[in-house]
This record gives C-alpha cells, sequence and structure tokens, in this order.
C-alpha cells in the first residue's frame, strides 16, 4: 500500500546558510530489533530547508519471514503478504531520501535498518548524513522527562493517533522537529548531524519465512531483542596498541559509528583475530575504531578522556591482516 501527498506552507525566518537544504524524517517499523530483522512498514515526511512539509509517502513492505512483535506494530502476516519487497519500493524510497538529511528518533536504529534493506537489494541508499531528534533536544536542553517520542511530541502538543504506525510516528516527529529546528536556528545551535556510511560488505542470517507465526518466530512478548554471546577471548590484554606496530592478541577493541562493513562481520573477524571485542570503552581499551573521531557519542569522548588510540576502519583492515600472537 503506498500513499502520497503534497502540502506547501512559506517561511520568512532568518535562517543559518550552514543549515541543510532539506530533511527527510522517516519512521520504519521492522520484525524486531536486531541486525537480521526487516523492515515492515516505512514513511517519509519531505521537508524544505525550515522545516516546512513538501510532502509524505508511506509503504508496508513484505518481510518474507513472520512480523514479530504484532502486539506492538499491529501488522500481522496476513497484512504484510500482499504488500511489495522492499527491491520494489528501494527506487521510490530513495527519491525520497536524497539530497536531504534522515532525521528520526533514536536516527541510528532507523539507519542501520534501512541499510541493511539496500544491502540486501544490492544497493545503497542516498544518504551521507542523519540527523537523531533526541541528540537535537539534548542539544535545546528541553525539559522533557524522558526521550521518549511521546514525550517530545507533548512538548510540542503534537497529538498522536497511532503510536508505533509508521506514518503517524513521522507526521508526529516531524511537526515536534519545525519548532525544534525553528530554535535551533534562532539560538544558532548547531545541528547534530552525523555521517552515514552505506553497507559494502553485510552478511544475514537465515530467517523464518512469513506465515510462520509460532511463537512470533522465536519472539517473547517480554523480552524481543535477541542478544548474541561472543565466546571470551583466551588471551590476556597486553596493553594499549601502539601507533605503527602491530595489533596483539588479547587487545580490547571497541567500535563506535557507522562502518562500510556490518558491524557483526568486522566484529567476528576481530574475534577471529584473537582479539577482545568490548562493547563499551574504559581505561583498558586498547584501540577505538571509528570513521567518526569528531562526534561526540559516549566512545569517543572517553577515548578522548583516557587518551584511547584511534584509527578509522580502513587502518584497522589492513593492522587486523597482520596480528602478532599472545606471548607464550
Amino acid at each position: 500500500m503506498l500513499e502520497d501527498q503534497t502540502t506547501a506552507a512559506p517561511s520568512a525566518t532568518a535562517w543559518p546558510t550552514a543549515y541543510p537544504q532539506g530533511y527527510a524524517v522517516v519512521d520504519v517499523e521492522t520484525t524486531g530489533l536486531a541486525r537480521d530483522d526487516r523492515i515492515i512498514s516505512a514513511a517519509v515526511y519531505r521537508l524544505d530547508a525550515r522545516g516546512e512539509v513538501e510532502d509524505h509517502w508511506y509503504t508496508l513492505v513484505n518481510p518474507q519471514r513472520d512480523p514479530g512483535p504484532v502486539w506492538i506494530h499491529g501488522l500481522t502476516s496476513d497484512a504484510l503478504r500482499g504488500a511489495p519487497l522492499f527491491p520494489d519500493v528501494a527506487e521510490e524510497f530513495a527519491a525520497r531520501l536524497d539530497g536531504r538529511v534522515l532525521v528520526a528518533h533514536n536516527a541510528v536504529f532507523d539507519w542501520q535498518m534501512i541499510a541493511r534493506e539496500y544491502a540486501r537489494a544490492k544497493r545503497e541508499a542516498p544518504v551521507r548524513q542523519r540527523l537523531c531528534t533526541i541528540a537535537l533536544s539534548k542539544e535545546l536542553g528541553l525539559p522533557l522527562p524522558n526521550h521518549k517520542l511521546e514525550s517530545l511530541a507533548a512538548h510540542f502538543g503534537v497529538v498522536q493517533q497511532r503510536a508505533h504506525h509508521a506514518l503517524d510516528d513521522a507526521r508526529v516527529l516531524a511537526e515536534a522537529f519545525r519548532p525544534s529546528l525553528l530554535a535551533a536556528a534562532a539560538g544558532g545551535v548547531r545541528l547534530p548531524l552525523h555521517e552515514c556510511r552505506p553497507l559494502t560488505e553485510w552478511s544475514d542470517r537465515p530467517a523464518p519465512r512469513i506465515g510462520q507465526q509460532a511463537g512470533y518466530g522465536g519472539y517473547r512478548q517480554t523480552s524481543w531483542r535477541p542478544s548474541r554471546k561472543r565466546p571470551a577471548c583466551p588471551y590476556p590484554n597486553p596493553g594499549r596498541y601502539e601507533e605503527g606496530k602491530r595489533l596483539k592478541q588479547g587487545m580490547r577493541v571497541a567500535f563506535s559509528g557507522d562502518t562500510s562493513v556490518e558491524r557483526d562481520l568486522l566484529e567476528d573477524r576481530a574475534t577471529d583475530a584473537g582479539l577482545h571485542v568490548a562493547t563499551s570503552l574504559s581505561r583498558l581499551t586498547s584501540l577505538l575504531v571509528t570513521n567518526d573521531p569528531d562526534s561526540g557519542t559516549s566512545k569517543v569522548v572517553k577515548a578522548r578522556q583516557y587518551g584511547t588510540p584511534v584509527v578509522d576502519e580502513a587502518a584497522f583492515g589492513q593492522l587486523l591482516a597482520d596480528v602478532e600472537p599472545a606471548d607464550g
């Protein structure tokens, strides 16, 4: 099911010249939160440089597997069976994103789901930057009780009609983003923009086909985010990486931000090489891998505080090719 509607409204507010020229406010509903989950519906509100709505678009997507937490998004296998596959809507979706900053609430999640769907379709999403409305609300110092979308909406008096419906969530976010953008422009706030790297290498694990709903494909209503445990690193931590030298088995490596190679693949390769993949950064971390060392992520901030060495994805790939064996 596709829907398209166009509206426009003028704005005469003075505007920072460094701000983006357009935005794509996005919401996707998915079969779950894991890397092998699929998009089942998507909505995009296109906004101009000053946050005025230009048009909106919505589609269901057949995930070719179990729909996951139906009690949350309300989309059953029957509702999705006749929907287009993602490759069928990829071109139209891309046209909605092209040349715009992707805006979402917890934008890293929406971006990662979109990037994986395009990788499956052997294409790249035309997105180069994203903006998270959670991060923007923090930059503006909004007095929110928490960072849920409903709290942001209530702050700006936006009424939500169908929570966890992609089109309504995108509408609510677009209506809340515009006054946020106006406030940022009026206060000269630097927008929290982050680089988006489309996946160039990616793999997926088999998932249950659509229609196999027994137990929601292994999801449980109380906990539907699968966890992936890696084997403990058998080598002691030899300390920090030193520039110009080799990595050594047992070193603790952390990752931050987007990567061109799927994160799980990078982590698998690091584990196979005898490195300890850390989910957080501490004084014991040997190396941080990030393509955006100037970002304000917690890992990057801690790396600066602790003096942790930082390399980008390409350099890490070269280091992985020649890891020094652990002592003994």
